[in-house]
């Protein structure tokens, strides 16, 4: 195993040598076990090693940073000069800082080494049970891996984090095939710390074959009207990025483009709604243990009953703005399950969209979007009619939020996240 902490050690002292007032630094060694599988069959098992080092350090109140994969000590040494010679460069900002001194963890996560015989196992059934259920999927790829890491981080002002983590995942890439129909791709990922259960018993993968396989005799849509959209937790996943990215980020809040400015207290979505980011919490693989400005993370709500509670800040933001910073880094999403059974979700809607996912450009600042609507069905007297093909959705992902009708009991844990079905009103649904 390669010595971190002697690598910290040679870092630490360039760094004070330097007359560097403030920096961070990390330094990480992971080791990935991976097998492909390729139009159905295994085509590769590798083994790949990386190194990685990063360091960013604040000299006069200039940000300078680095990234190497050398930790040869020449390579080392000049990864600090130049990262030194950078920041005096750099243009001052008095806003720049590093967390304060953090109580020193060692954090244990997941499975550390790899149990390659059962994840070889997993992954054969995995492939039979497809073949067996899903005899119409074409696994166009598989590829599924342990991802073994070891990582230190410590900072200027005496805080040492030092992370083993070990997590299996699979992505899958997959597409229906029927005599000359066909489907798009679609792909279906999961994460887990441990291989006690069959993979298709994990996240969405299972209800993800099912759904591509009803995607193959499609109908178009006719007209336009507005309805409610039914979100999967697929896509529900887009569109909480988005709005996080629009109305609650770094950029939002620094240029001062969110329509979510000054409203913290304040009614932003429906009262339903909790959302957190939670990496702390069980079911999230191998979740973040500290943020990249060095504080120890914390879950917590962005939105709790409808108010907004907290902005997605770095600390560098935080001080620009005078907001406070984030409890954590991650994109941990989770949103516990609502009241209402997916089944009588479906039922209560006159006329909808169930959005498997979307495709579209990057919503403007105030949050429209428009896009297609893939893998999608379409709702009429409470039923599922079928799968529509090129449906166009439009609509404003805060008004989307505020007009949440109904969030599932069930929800998806696929190791990065654990969201609900959500149906939502005022989307605007045209075909031809």
């Amino acid at each position: 195993m390669t010595d971190l902490k002697s690598i910290a050690q040679q870092i630490g002292e360039e760094i004070s040598k330097a007359g560097v007032q403030k920096a961070h630094y990390t330094v990480a060694a992971k080791e990935t076990r991976e097998f492909n599988v390729d139009g159905g069959e295994f085509s590769l098992f590798r083994t790949l090693f990386d190194n990685s080092l990063s360091i960013t350090a604040y000299k006069d109140d200039k940000k300078g940073s680095i990234s190497t994969n050398s930790f040869d000590k020449e390579a080392i040494t000049a990864a600090v000069t130049n990262c030194i010679q950078s920041a005096e460069a750099a243009i001052e900002d008095p806003a720049y800082d590093i967390a304060p001194k953090q109580e020193s963890k060692v954090f244990e996560e997941g499975s550390y080494e790899p149990d390659v015989d059962k994840l070889f196992a997993r992954t054969k059934e995995l492939m039979e049970t497809i073949r067996e259920r899903h005899p119409k999927i074409l696994m166009e790829q598989m590829v599924v891996q342990h991802v073994k890491e070891h990582k230190l981080y410590r900072n200027t002002n005496g805080t040492e984090f030092e992370i083993l983590s070990g997590s299996y995942s699979i992505e899958l890439m997959f597409s229906g095939h029927d005599g000359d129909a066909t489907t798009s791709f679609f792909g279906s990922y999961v994460a887990t710390d441990n291989l006690d259960r069959p993979f298709i018993e994990l996240g969405s993968v299972e209800k993800d074959l099912c759904d591509v396989e009803a995607q193959l005799h499609t109908v178009p849509l006719e007209g336009k009207f507005e309805g409610i959209a039914v979100l999967t937790p697929g896509s529900l996943t887009s569109f909480l990025y988005s709005a996080m990215a629009n109305f609650a980020s770094d950029i939002a809040i620094l240029d001062k483009t969110s329509i979510w400015m000054d409203k913290l207290g304040e009614k932003v979505a429906a009262d339903c709604l909790t959302l957190s980011l939670a990496p702390l919490d069980e079911r999230i693989c191998c979740g973040e243990r500290y943020t990249s400005d060095g504080f120890l993370s914390e879950n917590f709500d962005i939105i709790q009953n409808g108010v907004l509670r907290s902005y997605l800040l770095s600390l560098y933001v935080a001080n620009k703005s005078g907001y406070a910073p984030a409890k954590n880094t991650s994109y941990a999403a989770v949103i516990e399950g609502g009241d209402t059974a997916y089944e009588d979700m479906i039922k209560g809607i006159k006329k909808g969209i169930i959005v498997g996912r979307f495709s579209g450009g990057a919503p403007s600042s105030n949050g429209d979007f428009s896009g297609v609507a893939k893998n999608s069905f379409l709702i009429e007297d409470g039923q599922i009619k079928g799968a529509v093909s090129e449906t166009m959705i439009n609509g404003n992902l805060a008004d989307i939020l505020k007009n949440i009708v109904a969030i599932s009991k069930e929800t998806v844990a696929d190791g990065t996240s654990v969201l609900p079905y959500i149906a939502v009103s005022g989307v605007t649904i045209s075909g031809k």
